[in-house]
């Protein structure tokens, strides 16, 4: 049915390196398929780019003290370079702010608005009046209203996860200037969702139940719920000016002219190499074309639901065929959050490990996040390296090409018959290509790469199990059999993992001699001829000791001090004193009977996490009291000798088996720790507060 396939990538917003959330969710799955795709000799085209417009890089720029166009054109060559040196094997990676992009999504917007595809809309939206500027959800903050934690954003709440609206914050401000916000009415185009509601049903929940659980269940979530008008357009001086009369300060939103990347870097790229690619029109608009959208759950509902909608309001592409999307990949148990500067950037892991693509290839992809949300560990990463890439894959291909050097002169020996136990082997290995297809064709690259990895092992486990280099002191032929079968595993391990592993798959085929990669020829007994003189031999892998990793973990843990104290800081800095209680009168203060002790001694409750005992001086002897500030106070023993203040008069309560005589007057700081209050100089102990 289809002749050709288009794979797209999530666009990366050009304002910060990309890091391995990306890399697992987005890139490196990508990449795997086209790899495999290409070496099966299919037609395929794969497209990226750089997402320029939005808030993000504008709120950059004004940091910085730059141009935004400046911000852009920084973070698109890092991106691109840093994709480049990690095999990324895009055939176009373009950007937004190109001029072929620009005119393509102006064309398009202006398509849809004269075929009346848009509704016109006014609503009230925030607004900075000290800077003039309407704010996206993202860069409006305030007090979360479920855990009332300072600094929620306007559509997430990173403390307690909950998901939010801007008109639900306490106290909402500008989230860069910090200014209070107002509500002022603004026009703009909306694409009307609702109007596609229907046929998004049938076309996803009834034509397209193969999809992964994760998008058909998001989609379905989205489509139960109701789907709204979505505005195209926005107020912001950056962008791409909305091609209507009257519109002026408008600009396309970024949701909307970022996917339409995708189809004007494939005219760009077709346009400057007709020869090579064709037409842009044969990729998107041909029915025999297969469209494969790579991104994270994040842009599920853009992928599946508000793009196709665009294009089915168009009338003449074609739709995406399967959107296989990844979760989440967090790191050291923790969110992956550019804003706290929390991850593994590309960029820097090239320059900190030079020559080990294939080793963040091949630990991103055995423990990517395709069902559910993962975790990167530094400790996970060295121990894959080691016992996995250096003990199974490398140590075979290198024992198998040593023992040659040693006993061959270089050359591919030639064998003779096979044993039973050769047979064996073989069986064991001979439905590596269909298993791998299979699983490739159904984007379970993790489970394809076991069983690369399976091959591997079975190589390894031949060789130990019949030790050549024993039996070269008594049958060369034998030797010559087991080092050709050896060899012959080694070239199909070549094949076997170049979507996963290119560079040391290459790096392997230039020890085997090998000129080319053919993926038919996958499972083959004859794929290096008897005589053949083997390339030079060096180790495909190498260990990684713990120095280079505890740097990676030392890194991390001073930027989690650093965030740590940024948060503190935070909440210092909005902290507002909560309102004045129900006003009392003085009668009722007299009832309580507040005084002034020294503590003589402070220690945990024991079996409590939150008690403390005082043992206090109150003037008339000894009392005792149970405080629940363990936490706020985790040494004690600093409150002993120190003078506080109690309520004297509150009736003997038993926790814990102990009885307390009182309760200590504690005052909550914008941290949330409980802190005893004192006099400002010594006093008398038993003094009365009054």
């Amino acid at each position: 049915m289809f002749k050709r396939t288009l794979v797209t990538t999530a666009l990366p917003y050009a304002n910060g390196p990309v890091h391995i959330g990306h890399l697992a969710g987005v890139y490196v799955p990508a990449d795997i398929y086209v790899r495999y795709l290409r070496l099966k000799g299919r037609e395929v085209l794969f497209v990226g780019g750089s997402d320029e417009h939005g808030v993000p890089v504008t709120i950059r720029a004004r940091k910085e003290g730059i141009t935004t166009q400046q911000v852009v054109d920084r973070y698109h060559e890092l991106i691109k370079s840093s994709f480049e040196r990690f095999g990324i094997s895009f055939d176009v990676y373009s950007r937004t702010t190109s001029a072929i992009h620009h005119k393509f999504a102006s064309d398009f917007f202006r398509k849809l608005y004269d075929e009346g595809k848009f509704i016109e809309q006014t609503t009230e939206q925030f607004y900075d009046p000290e800077t003039g500027h309407f704010l996206t959800d993202r860069n409006i903050r305030g007090e979360c209203p479920h855990c009332h934690a300072a600094g929620a954003y306007g559509d997430q709440c990173e403390k307690c996860g909950s998901t939010l609206s801007p008109e639900e914050l306490i106290n909402p401000y500008n989230a860069e200037t910090g200014n209070a916000l107002v509500k002022k009415p603004t026009s703009h185009w909306y694409l009307p969702l609702d109007q596609y509601q229907q046929w998004l049903e049938k076309w996803i929940l009834e034509d397209h139940k193969e999809w992964r659980p994760n998008v058909y269940g998001q989609c379905k979530s989205w489509l139960d719920g109701g789907l709204r008008p979505r505005a195209v357009t926005r107020d912001l001086d950056w962008g791409i000016p909305v091609p209507v009369e009257g519109a002026e300060g408008k600009v396309l939103y970024v949701w909307f002219d970022a996917p339409i990347g995708y189809i004007s870097n494939t005219k760009e790229l077709c346009d400057a190499q007709p020869e090579r690619f064709g037409k842009w029109e044969t990729w998107w608009k041909d029915d025999t074309t297969r469209l494969i959208h790579f991104i994270g759950k994040d842009n599920i509902v853009f992928h599946c639901i508000v793009f196709p909608a665009m294009l089915k309001a168009e009338g003449s592409y074609i739709l995406p065929d399967n959107v296989p999307s990844n979760e989440f990949l967090n790191l050291e148990g923790d969110k992956i959050s550019t804003s706290r500067n929390w991850a593994v950037w590309l960029n820097e892991y090239l320059d900190d490990f030079p020559g080990k693509q294939d080793v963040l290839r091949y630990v991103l992809t055995a423990n990517a996040p395709e069902t559910k949300d993962n975790d990167f560990t530094w400790a996970d990463f060295q121990a894959r390296n080691n016992n996995e890439l250096v003990a199974i894959y490398g140590n075979f291909v290198n024992r198998a090409l040593v023992l040659t050097n040693k006993y061959f002169g270089g050359k591919v020996p030639t064998s003779s018959d096979f044993t039973d136990y050769d047979r064996q082997t073989i069986d064991e290995f001979k439905n590596v290509k269909e298993q791998l297809e299979s699983l490739l064709e159904e984007f379970r690259f993790r489970d394809a790469l076991k069983e690369a990895m399976n091959l591997a092992r079975i190589g390894n486990k031949y060789l130990a199990d019949t030790e050549p280099w024993k039996l070269a002191k008594t049958d060369m032929d034998r030797t010559a059999t087991i080092l050709n079968l050896s060899l012959q595993i080694a070239a199909n391990l070549s094949i076997a993992f170049e979507p996963f592993l290119p560079f040391s798959s290459e790096k392997l085929r230039k020890m085997l001699g090998m000129e080319t990669v053919n993926w038919d020829a996958l499972g083959s007994l004859n794929l290096l001829s008897a005589g053949a003189q083997l390339g030079e031999v060096s180790l495909l892998f190498e260990k990684m000791d713990d120095e280079p990793i505890q740097k990676q973990l030392d890194r991390l843990a001073r930027i989690k001090k650093e965030n740590e104290e940024a948060a503190k800081q935070a909440e210092l800095a909005n902290w507002k004193p909560q309102p004045v209680k129900t006003p009392v009168s003085i009668d009722d203060f007299d009832k309580m009977d507040i005084r002034v002790a020294t503590v003589l001694n402070c220690q945990p409750v024991k079996k409590s996490e939150r008690l403390l005992q005082f043992t206090l001086s109150d003037g008339f002897g000894e009392r005792t009291i149970l405080s629940g500030i363990a936490q706020s106070y985790p040494d004690p023993s600093v409150l002993i000798g120190k003078q506080v203040l109690y309520i004297a008069n509150f009736p003997p309560r038993k926790m814990m088996g102990i009885e307390s005589q009182g309760m200590i007057l504690s005052a909550v700081d914008a941290d949330g720790k409980l802190v005893v209050t004192t006099t400002f100089r010594t006093v008398h102990d038993g003094a009365a507060v009054g």
